[in-house]
C-alpha cells in the first residue's frame, strides 16, 4: 500500500512540473510594421541610426524646454504616484519571494483562577496556568503555487515599472507640447503686432484719401474693422499666452508664474528620420511592455489555476512551555503535524476556474498584438506628419514671400488711385493668413516630432 501511494504522489507532483513553466516574452513583430512598399516608414527603415535608442534630450535640444522637462519629472503629481506604485509592487514581490519560508508565531497565553478550600469553603486560594507556544507554519508548495505566484508578482511590478515609464514619457511630451505651443503664440503675436503697424499705416492711407476725396467713407470704415479685428486677436493672443503658461506651472506643480522660454525662429526638422528595426520597437515602447507584462500575469493565472488540481503540503509544529500553579518551571510543549491535501471533487469550480484563466490569457494575447499593431501604426503616421511639415516648409516660406511683394504693390497702387481698398484689405488677408500658416506648420513639425518621440517608445533617459 505504501509503495502504491508513493507512486501516486510521485506522478501527481511530476505531472505538476508544467505549473513550473516560465513565461516566454513576446519578441517577434511584422517586418512590414511600419508600412510597406514606398511609404515614408519604408524609406526609413533603411537607415542605421535609430531614434528609438536616443535620450530625450536629443529630441529636444532646448535648454530652456530640458530645464522645464527635469523640473516637472521632479515636481509632477502623476509621475510620483507612478513612482509609488513602483514601490509598491516592489514590496509586494519582496513578500512573495519570501513565501518560501515559513512562518513563526509567539502567542503566550495567561490565566488566574480563584479555588475555594476548607470544609466550611471559607477558604480561597489562586491558581494560574500558563502556555507559551512558538508556532510554526510551513506550506512547501509542491505544486509549484509559490514559484507561480512569484513570477506573478514580478509580472506585475514590470506592469507598474513600464506604467512609470509611459507616464515619464508622456510628461514630457505634454510639457514639450506646451512650451513649443508657447512659442507659436509668441510668433503669431509677432505676426500679429506687425500686421497691426501695417494695417494701421493702410487706414491713415485710405483716411487721408477720403479727406482729399479720392475714396469713399464706406472704405475707411471697412479699412478700420478689419484693423480692430487685428487688435481683438492680439488681445485674445495675449490671454491665450497666459493660460498656456499656468497649464506649465499646473504641470510643474507651481504656483501661476511666467515661462522663460527663447525666441522660434526657422524650425529645423532633422534632414531624415530613422526608426531602427521593429523588433526594438517591442523593447522600448511601455505600452508594449505593459501588454507583454500583463500577458504574462495572465499566464501565470492560468499556470496558478493548474495547480490547483494537485496536492498540497503543508507543516505545522509548535514547541513552548505549559504550566499551572504547582508545576514550576512547567513542562516543555512539543507537537509537529504534517498533513496533505489532494482535492478531488469541487463541483466543477476548479475546471471552471482553469477555462475562464485560459479564456483570459487569449485575450490578453488578442490584445497584445493589437497593442503591436496599433504601435507601428503610430510610428507611420508619426513620421509622416514630420516630412509632411518639412516639406511644407518651404513652400509656406515663398507663399509669404509672394503674397509680401503682393500686398506692397497693391498698397502702392492705392496710393496711387490705382487699386481699391478691396484689393489692398485681400492682399492683407491673404499676407496674414500665410504668415500665420507658417508659423503653424512650424508648430506642427514639433507636434510631429514629439508624435514620433513617443511612437518610438519615449525614450525615459
Amino acid at each position: 500500500m505504501r509503495k502504491y501511494i508513493a507512486i501516486i504522489l510521485a506522478g501527481l507532483v511530476l505531472s505538476s512540473c508544467g505549473v513550473y513553466r516560465k513565461y516566454q516574452s513576446q519578441t517577434d513583430a511584422p517586418e512590414d510594421l511600419f508600412g510597406s512598399g514606398d511609404s515614408i516608414a519604408h524609406e526609413a527603415l533603411s537607415d542605421t541610426a535609430s531614434l528609438a535608442e536616443i535620450s530625450w534630450r536629443e529630441f529636444f535640444t532646448d535648454p530652456l524646454l530640458q530645464n522645464l522637462i527635469d523640473s516637472a519629472l521632479a515636481r509632477n503629481t502623476d509621475m510620483q504616484s507612478a513612482k509609488l506604485v513602483v514601490q509598491q509592487a516592489q514590496a509586494s514581490l519582496k513578500a512573495a519571494k519570501l513565501a518560501y519560508l515559513p512562518s513563526l508565531s509567539l502567542s503566550p497565553q495567561a490565566s488566574i483562577s480563584t479555588q475555594m478550600f476548607g470544609s466550611a469553603g471559607n477558604g480561597t486560594g489562586l491558581n494560574y496556568s500558563y502556555n507559551i507556544p512558538l508556532q510554526l507554519d510551513w506550506n512547501i508548495g509542491i505544486s509549484g503555487s509559490v514559484t507561480v505566484n512569484k513570477r506573478k508578482t514580478q509580472a506585475v511590478l514590470e506592469q507598474a515599472k513600464a506604467s512609470r515609464d509611459a507616464t515619464q514619457a508622456n510628461l514630457i511630451a505634454t510639457v514639450a507640447q506646451e512650451y513649443y505651443q508657447l512659442l507659436l503664440l509668441d510668433k503669431e503675436l509677432e505676426i500679429l503686432i506687425e500686421t497691426d503697424s501695417l494695417w494701421d499705416e493702410s487706414l491713415e492711407t485710405e483716411r487721408a484719401l477720403w479727406e482729399n476725396g479720392q475714396a469713399y467713407s464706406t472704405a475707411v470704415n471697412q479699412m478700420e474693422s478689419s484693423n480692430l479685428s487685428v487688435k481683438t486677436q492680439i488681445v485674445d493672443t495675449k490671454r491665450h499666452i497666459q493660460s498656456v503658461e499656468n497649464e506649465i506651472c499646473k504641470l510643474l506643480r507651481m504656483t501661476p508664474r511666467p515661462i522663460e522660454r527663447t525666441a522660434w525662429g526657422d524650425y529645423e526638422l532633422p534632414g531624415r528620420f530613422s526608426t531602427g528595426v521593429p523588433a526594438a520597437l517591442l523593447e522600448n515602447r511601455p505600452d508594449i511592455k505593459a501588454a507583454d507584462q500583463v500577458l504574462a500575469e495572465a499566464f501565470y493565472n492560468t499556470a496558478l489555476a493548474r495547480a490547483q488540481f494537485f496536492p498540497s503540503f503543508s507543516l505545522q509544529g509548535i514547541l513552548g512551555w505549559i504550566g499551572e500553579s504547582g508545576a514550576d518551571p512547567g513542562a516543555m510543549l512539543l507537537k509537529a503535524l504534517a498533513s496533505l491535501s489532494q482535492p478531488i471533487f469541487a463541483a466543477g469550480k476548479l475546471t471552471a476556474q482553469l477555462k475562464i484563466a485560459k479564456y483570459n490569457q487569449e485575450d490578453k494575447l488578442n490584445k497584445y498584438v493589437q497593442t503591436v499593431i496599433e504601435a507601428g501604426n503610430q510610428v507611420n503616421e508619426a513620421l509622416a506628419d514630420c516630412q509632411a511639415a518639412k516639406d511644407k516648409m518651404e513652400l509656406y516660406k515663398r507663399q509669404v514671400e509672394v503674397l509680401h511683394l503682393a500686398y506692397t504693390g497693391t498698397h502702392e497702387l492705392m496710393n496711387n488711385g490705382k487699386a481699391t481698398y478691396m484689393e489692398v484689405l485681400k492682399a492683407q488677408e491673404s499676407l496674414l493668413s500665410a504668415q500665420l500658416n507658417e508659423a503653424e506648420n512650424m508648430y506642427n513639425g514639433a507636434i510631429g516630432l514629439i508624435g514620433l518621440y513617443i511612437a518610438l517608445g519615449g525614450a525615459v533617459h
